[in-house]
């Protein structure tokens, strides 16, 4: 379940992003450049800010697709 929740957000980020890129500036890129940053260093570090989150919220981890 915490997987789908990170990338369901990290997705979503990276859209609005976009968007707001398009329609009011262009730096709101680094926003999408930060969170693709942060993907690739927990995938190294397995260290993701989000699922600790998470795991205050009391999410379980579940089985993976």
């Amino acid at each position: 379940m915490r997987e789908r929740i990170v990338r369901a957000v990290a997705g979503t980020i990276v859209l609005v992003s976009i968007a707001l890129a398009m329609y009011v500036s262009i730096k709101w890129l680094w926003l999408g450049v930060f969170v693709g940053v942060n993907l690739l260093q927990s995938s190294f570090t397995k260290f993701c800010p989000l699922e600790k989150i998470l795991d205050a919220a009391g999410v379980e981890k579940g089985k993976s697709c």
